[in-house]
């Protein structure tokens, strides 16, 4: 810049009268008129900014609270109107580098080189925050849930700083974006092996959502990678799980095509969650229903409102009826009067196989509580319900402990 001569325009016609007044040569006045052109300028572009961010910060914000939109409110949380003001220091560095440089000077580069640059980082931060907006204001719609879109927006994100990064070479390099992009067809396997995990989340984050198999919110259980909780954050290339311990596990977004996910989402979405669970009957106390045990079954109006009144004398196929089958239809009909218990899903009460560790009896049914708590105290309440009816009907839980002493009891009697 030392060797540029000064260009003909208003601030070099007034400077340099002043500066042969003062005796300075004319080398002087190649650098001072340079000095005071690059003050000005960027005094004047730092100035504009102030101005611009103070009145994006205070009228705008006015305006955004005023909407009854929500993606306004995103747009000013990210920051997006704060950084369009970065915008005005870079157009005017551009302007002013037309107005007081010629083209072909090396400070003319200089200015053009930083106004460009800075052109691009304003763009790349201004786009990015309006990604993030979007984002902001799409998960507060009632299709966040069923079509996550992270992937897509860091997606997004990789597009602009990838096109900002092509557009910052060619300017330093001085050379043509789409001669940088033919040329990158040297490292297109080296660039394939770094965005290897980003490919196929990618990939996998279209299947993904195009089959709704996993959406934020979800219980899943993924055990080869030990997780099994809510779904985070479904990302480009990892999804984060939060376990019910608390602990976060994170997993590549490809896996969930490629390892076990069980989705505990259509439970949620059924009309009950299952209960499945059985008591071990012990075998010893399994007998025809007594005159006596009908009478106690009777007293205790445990059949009230019953839909089986005859079986207290008979069973459907027409034989005595015994203890376990009185059992059996009367958890029926238990679980089929409960308030909590889906009437209208599959209720089964079964005798499985005996074995050597009794007769099971296995109830299966739907709870109306999903929620892992009440559902829970719920199936305690009904386990604990049958085991404290069963000496009424004269039985008792197989106990290995206990039924092994009794067994012995009898050889030695």
């Amino acid at each position: 810049m030392q060797g540029s001569p000064v260009p003909e325009n208003v601030l070099s016609q007034n400077l340099i009268p002043l500066l042969n007044s003062l005796g300075l040569s004319t080398e002087w006045h190649s650098l001072l008129y340079h000095a005071i052109a690059f003050i000005g300028i960027f005094s004047l572009a730092f100035i504009g900014f102030l101005i611009t961010s103070r009145f994006l910060n205070t009228k705008v914000t006015k305006l955004v609270v005023k909407t009854k939109t929500h993606l306004d409110d995103a747009l000013h949380q990210h920051g997006f109107f704060s950084r369009l003001a970065h915008l005005v220091p870079a157009i005017f560095i551009g302007a002013a580098n037309n107005t007081l440089y010629d083209a072909q000077s090396s400070a003319a580069y200089l200015l053009d080189l930083i106004a460009t640059l800075y052109l691009i980082f304003a763009a790349t931060s201004i786009l990015n925050a309006l990604l993030n907006a979007i984002h902001t204001n799409y998960n507060h719609t009632r299709y966040a849930k069923r079509i996550p879109i992270d992937g897509f927006i860091q997606v997004g994100k990789l597009i602009v700083v990838a096109l900002a990064v092509l557009l910052v070479a060619a300017k330093v390099l001085d050379k043509s974006p789409t001669l940088l992009l033919s040329g990158l067809g040297a490292v297109t396997a080296i660039l394939l092996l770094v965005f290897k995990d980003t490919i196929l989340g990618f990939v996998a984050g279209i299947n993904i959502v195009a089959n709704r198999t996993v959406n934020n919110g979800d219980w899943v259980e993924i055990p080869s990678y030990g997780a099994d909780g809510t779904v985070l954050a479904l990302g480009l290339t990892t999804v984060k799980v939060q376990n019910w311990d608390n602990t976060i596990t994170t997993i590549p977004t490809y896996a969930l095509m490629n390892e076990e996910v069980k989705n505990w989402r259509g439970m949620e979405e059924s009309g009950g969650r299952r209960i499945k669970r059985t008591i071990l009957i012990n075998a010893h106390g399994i007998k025809l229903c007594s005159d006596h045990l009908q009478t106690a079954l009777k007293d205790a109006n445990l059949y009230c409102n019953s839909p089986y009144p005859d079986m207290l004398h008979h069973s459907e196929s027409g034989n005595d009826v015994t203890n376990i089958g009185l059992l059996r239809h009367y958890i029926h009909h238990y679980l089929a009067k409960h308030p909590l218990v889906n009437a209208k899903l599959t209720l089964l009460v079964r005798q499985l196989p005996a074995s050597d560790s009794g007769i099971p009896i296995e109830m299966y049914c739907f709870s109306k509580e999903k929620s892992w708590a009440k559902y829970e105290t719920l199936q305690a309440e009904i386990v604990e319900h049958i085991l404290a009816v069963l000496p009424l009907f004269e039985l008792k839980v197989f106990q290995s402990i206990s039924d092994q002493v009794e067994v012995s009891q009898r050889q030695h009697n």
